[in-house]
C-alpha cells in the first residue's frame, strides 16, 4: 500500500496541480502554461490555484531546490531545546530571520529544528550565533557532512471533509 499525503483545503483540482508539480516543472518560457494545458486549466488558473494554496498554508514553499555549496553558500540544520512557555516567542524571533528556510517542532529534547540557509559558508555561523543571542538558547548545529538524494514522491489525495 503507498502512502498519500493529505493536505488540507484542496479540491480534486489542486490535488491534481500539486501532484503534477511534485517533480518537473519544464524550462521553458511559460511553464505554468505548458502544465495548465497538460491539466485542463490556463495558465493565470494554475498560478492563481498556487497562490491560494500559498497563502492558505496547504503549500508553505513552491520553488525550486538549490545546491547552494556550489554557489559557494551553506545550509546548516540547527536544534534548540526550548521550554514549552516559550515556544511560540521563540519560533517567531527564528522564523524572523530571513535566512532560516524552515522549522519545525519535534517530540524530542530538541524540540525546534530548523534549516539556515546562508549566501555565503561564513554567514550561517553568524546567522547561527544570532540566534543564540536573540533567544539565550544555546543553538545546536548539524552541518552537512554527505548529501544523499532521494527522490520521494507521494501521491497527494483532497483531504476527506467533515
Amino acid at each position: 500500500m503507498s502512502r498519500v499525503e493529505t493536505l488540507p483545503g484542496l479540491s480534486p483540482r489542486d490535488a491534481r496541480l500539486v501532484a503534477r508539480l511534485h517533480g518537473d516543472l519544464p524550462l521553458i518560457d511559460r511553464p505554468f502554461a505548458a502544465v495548465g494545458s497538460e491539466l485542463g486549466m490556463d495558465e493565470d488558473e494554475v498560478l492563481e490555484r498556487l497562490r491560494r494554496l500559498l497563502t492558505q498554508g496547504a503549500l508553505t514553499r513552491f520553488g525550486p531546490l538549490v545546491q547552494i555549496e556550489r554557489a559557494g553558500g551553506r545550509f546548516v540544520l540547527a536544534a534548540l531545546e526550548v521550554p514549552e512557555v516559550r515556544f511560540d516567542e521563540v519560533a517567531a524571533l527564528v522564523n524572523a530571520l530571513p535566512e532560516v528556510a524552515h522549522n519545525y517542532r519535534r517530540e524530542h529534547a530538541f524540540n525546534m529544528w530548523f534549516v539556515v540557509a546562508a549566501e555565503h559558508a561564513d554567514q550561517a555561523d553568524v546567522v547561527l550565533a544570532r540566534v543564540a543571542d536573540l533567544t539565550g538558547f544555546a543553538v545546536h548545529a548539524f552541518p552537512k557532512e554527505r548529501e544523499y538524494f532521494v527522490e520521494l514522491r507521494l501521491p497527494v489525495r483532497q483531504a476527506p471533509v467533515g
